[in-house]
């Protein structure tokens, strides 16, 4: 996507009205040609972008123009962006900046006022940074008659600097966890969670108790709940949900750490609707939502992988129709400014229920997942982007179009099947072969080996997964007078993990 439309995404009409009155308002000639470019780049017009400028005379001016909108509108954003936010953390860095206008001036008591609830506020948020500027700042000031007591503030600084020191090594041991997940994710490599986050601890020299905190248990759950969907085992991270759980009743809700604690909230109904635990699932959804409805940027943020788990708890739980409908509504209403891949998400669950459910809108829904492979592998990790093109396959396959499924097969074949064998995947290649079986010969699906082969995956861990049992199911109701939905609905029940 273009970088400037991306920007722009981030606007509302009413956003994108102020922007142009705010370039019009800078532009000091008429032939200033900025808002001729938002209205072409808005309106995706290739042509209107050419007859700006001579593209084979011009070139150098046409990236010139579009440079200094990028940094126009960077500047809105940013100015917007401060102005708009009523979080306490922006109160304290204005109230700083102000403190430090007032001392620079001579009015000294109301700048220390200032500088004090300023503190106040940092510290409550625990906004280390921000203590340290501050904490020097009345250092810096301390030799005035209105200025606290030097050691007292020289105490306070020092600790703050252990703070400092201590937050930036959990961020470090963050960053190398979630760089090895990567190379989980897209290399394949081999690692025991437990044994990576010991190290980890011991590398960054991490105490207990620095653990304890929201948002390092966020970190931690982040990390885990990445960890188990890679794996497709929510079995091998209960021991880092329990001690959450353990955190959580001691914690009382506060507006600075909302994002963690909702966060938190999602891992937990995740972890639950995969280990098919749907009503313990869906209480956390419950507590989600109601912190969610208390501050409308985290309703925006949260909105949609809301919804994704509702929706999912309603389809394994024998209402599928809800849960289609719920998906529906959530990408009608998707605003512009939604991350993309909430959007993926949705949009390949919608097209899940409704294959599950044999319904040829699922052929439509289809049709809308547009990206690349290479951008759901990036954005969504291999297995995401694994499971799309199984689908892609199973559909096609489903609704008679056999040659394009046949086509389909093949290409994952040749891009996927080494990643599969590195990472010892070999039940996804037994499971595409048994596909491809069927869509050479269907009346192999009438054939007791068959149908054995089939059933037999059914006996590995990983195989137990709610997705997993959908492509297992699908391959099912090729034999029964059931749809894969009926048939899902059954294995869930049948091998209850919770």
């Amino acid at each position: 996507m273009d970088s400037i439309l991306e920007l722009l995404n981030l606007l509302n009409k009413s956003d994108k009205k102020l922007f142009k009155q705010y370039l019009g308002h800078k532009n000091k000639r008429n032939d200033v040609k900025n808002l001729q470019l938002l209205d072409l780049i808005e309106t995706d017009d290739t042509n209107g972008l050419n007859s700006l400028y001579d593209p084979e005379k011009n070139n150098d001016a046409y990236y010139a123009l579009r440079k200094r909108l990028q940094d126009n509108l960077l500047l809105f954003l940013s100015q917007k962006t401060f102005e708009s936010s009523l979080s306490d953390t922006y109160d304290a860095l204005r109230l700083v900046v102000v403190g430090r206008f007032l001392l620079e001036n001579h009015v000294i008591k109301t700048a220390f006022k200032c500088l004090d609830k300023a503190e106040r506020l940092a510290q409550h948020l625990d906004q280390f940074n921000l203590l340290n500027e501050l904490l020097l700042l009345k250092i810096q000031y301390a030799h005035l008659p209105e200025a606290e007591d030097f050691d007292n503030l020289t105490m306070r600084f020092l600790k703050n600097q252990s703070d400092m020191q201590r937050e930036a090594k959990l961020n470090m041991a963050y960053a190398f966890l979630r760089k090895e997940l990567q190379e989980i994710h897209l290399k394949g490599k081999i690692v025991n969670l437990t044994s990576l986050i010991l190290i980890t601890i011991r590398k960054y020299k991490i105490s207990e108790q620095d653990l304890m905190t929201y948002k390092s248990i966020y970190q931690i759950l982040f990390i885990a709940n990445e960890y188990a969907a890679i794996q497709q085992n929510y079995g091998l991270i209960e021991r880092y949900v329990n001690r959450t759980n353990q955190f959580m009743k001691d914690q009382v809700v506060k507006q600075a750490y909302l994002f963690h604690h909702i966060s938190i909230l999602y891992f937990l109904a995740n972890f639950h609707l995969r280990r098919r635990d749907f009503s313990r699932s869906n209480d956390y959804l419950k507590e989600m939502m109601a912190l969610m409805e208390t501050d409308s940027r985290y309703h925006a943020l949260f909105c949609l992988r809301h919804q994704l788990l509702a929706g999912l708890n309603l389809f394994f739980t024998g209402f599928a129709s809800e849960a289609i409908t719920l998906l529906q509504e959530a990408l009608s209403k998707a605003k512009n400014t939604a991350k993309p891949e909430d959007i993926e998400d949705l949009r390949i669950c919608l097209t899940m229920f409704l294959a599950l459910c044999d319904d040829r809108r699922s052929l439509k829904q289809l049709i809308l997942l547009t990206r690349t492979d290479a951008w759901y592998e990036k954005k969504l990790g291999m297995l995401w982007t694994i499971r799309k093109n199984l689908m892609e396959i199973l559909i096609h396959a489903q609704f008679s179009n056999i040659d394009l499924a046949m086509s389909r097969l093949d290409s994952f074949r040749r891009r996927y099947k080494k990643y599969l064998l590195k990472t010892s995947e070999e039940r996804v290649l037994a499971y595409l072969g048994l596909a491809e079986k069927y869509l050479l010969h269907p009346e192999v699906a009438f054939e007791a080996p068959y149908r054995t082969n089939v059933l037999k995956q059914l006996d590995t861990v990983a195989n137990s997964d709610i997705f997993t049992l959908g492509f297992i199911a699908w391959l099912i109701a090729r034999w029964e007078k059931k749809t894969a939905y009926d048939i899902v609905l059954t294995l869930v029940q049948d091998n209850v993990v919770v």
